[in-house]
């Protein structure tokens, strides 16, 4: 065990691309969904935040196919805040999860790694990073997946998956299945050591010969190309399942919360599960006021250094607010996510909403949703629709006009209250 402590570790976050992530719009209209802002921080901040913890960590890596000017500005900032050296690489086209691990494969071996990190960049969780590395090491294996017990209702949403109670072997595996096979599904955090790619290169190697030997019918040779490239590789489907039950991937359970970040409204749910675990990591980011020189904080509250807030606003719980963001007097905030520039002025109320970059809130004025359901889906409630109401960037709601559960596009002035509707 005294020479792994030398051994060096880098991680990949898989962001997506302009391309996915629009079930993010408004908010990914005008900035990446992995650099929107989740308890303060862009959503990836968390997973490379998390990748610090891990023992001689040499790199971490952001894959996707956004512009590489997109990411320039954060990659420098966040190496230089955390001291971590991150860098940005852009696949020319989509390789799928595991293909685009292997694209990148030359580089991501500069370092000599003996074990490699791969984050879903959409991810909520605690991330146990060292403590999965330590159950690999003990496992052995080509790679260990973070799992979590869900309820049945929820489980066939995900990669359902049956390991070993005793080993934790992973020994089926089936993405979003039709029927029921098990309550413990894929988290989308794994640690593998650099066999992976064999094992992602052979099936790419399958895929050529297939092809090659494979006769085509004169009518197939008339019909558009529909086979799968060689170089697009997904890790659930394309190596998960094939490689269960043989003794080379093993499981490590999570206790801890989970959720996936594929709505606006999840990020809200996401946003209150990270600032409640920031009074265990990082409790210097949450703020605090009893309503004599600063505002009452109730819960857990994020505040930018450079938002202003008044002295009798009342603020919290689950609240974050961006830079520059000024509250007027008497406002209350209570589950909500002001972004940069948001003007909320005075007995303003805003709950259960994300106020986008820009806008500005009236006197009087309200942005409400009303939740009908607990939305946990490690508890097992998914509702797409959410209950959230979402301003886009620079958004105008005029003084004493009422918008409750709504959607509304950027550069829109309500000054008529709305309610169930998306203001296109």
């Amino acid at each position: 065990m005294g020479s792994s402590t030398e051994e060096k570790v880098v991680a990949v976050i898989l962001v997506g691309g302009p391309t996915k992530g629009t079930r993010f719009r408004p908010l990914s209209l005008n900035i990446p969904k992995p650099l929107f802002p989740i308890a303060g921080q862009p959503m990836v901040h968390h997973p490379i935040s998390a990748c610090k913890r891990i023992p001689n960590l040499a790199q971490v890596y952001l894959v996707g196919f956004y512009e590489e000017r997109e990411f320039a500005l954060y990659v420098s900032a966040i190496s230089n805040e955390l001291k971590v050296p991150v860098r940005y690489l852009r696949e020319d086209k989509p390789h799928g999860s595991a293909g685009g691990l292997y694209h990148f494969r030359n580089l991501i071996m500069e370092d000599n790694p003996s074990h490699i990190f791969l984050l879903n960049c959409d991810v909520c969780c605690s991330f146990p990073l060292p403590e999965m590395l330590e159950a690999h090491r003990k496992y052995g294996g080509i790679g260990t997946l973070l799992v979590i017990k869900v309820s049945p209702e929820s489980a066939s949403q995900f990669g359902e998956l049956v390991a070993d109670p005793v080993t934790n072997e992973l020994l089926h595996y089936t993405e979003k299945p039709e029927t029921f096979v098990s309550d413990r599904i894929n988290c989308g955090v794994y640690v593998f050591t650099p066999e992976i790619f064999t094992a992602i290169r052979d099936v790419s190697s399958q895929r050529n010969d297939t092809a090659t030997l494979r006769r085509v019918s004169s009518y197939e040779a008339l019909q558009p190309a529909t086979r799968i490239p060689a170089d697009f590789v997904r890790l659930d489907q394309d190596i998960l399942s094939p490689l269960a039950g043989k003794k080379q991937l093993y499981t490590y359970e999570t206790m801890d919360f989970w959720e996936q970040i594929k709505s606006p409204g999840m990020s809200l749910r996401c946003s209150e599960l990270y600032l409640s675990q920031f009074r265990l990591t990082s409790p210097h980011m949450l703020a605090s006021g009893d309503g004599t020189k600063s505002a009452i904080v109730i819960g857990d509250v994020y505040i930018h250094p450079s938002a202003k807030v008044h002295p009798t606003a009342k603020i919290g719980p689950n609240v974050s607010i961006s830079a520059n963001a000024r509250v007027g007097p008497g406002v209350r905030l209570i589950s909500c996510i002001i972004l940069d520039d948001v003007e909320i002025m005075e007995n303003a109320v805003v709950t259960n909403a994300i106020i986008g970059w820009k806008s500005s809130i009236g006197r009087w004025s309200r942005v409400q949703a009303f939740f009908t359901l607990l939305i946990t889906q490690a508890e097992g409630v998914y509702n797409s629709k959410l209950g959230v109401t979402i301003l886009g960037d620079s958004v105008a709601v005029e003084d004493e006009v009422v918008v409750t559960s709504s959607i509304v596009l950027p550069n829109k002035t309500l000054n008529v209250s709305v309610q169930d509707e998306i203001i296109l």
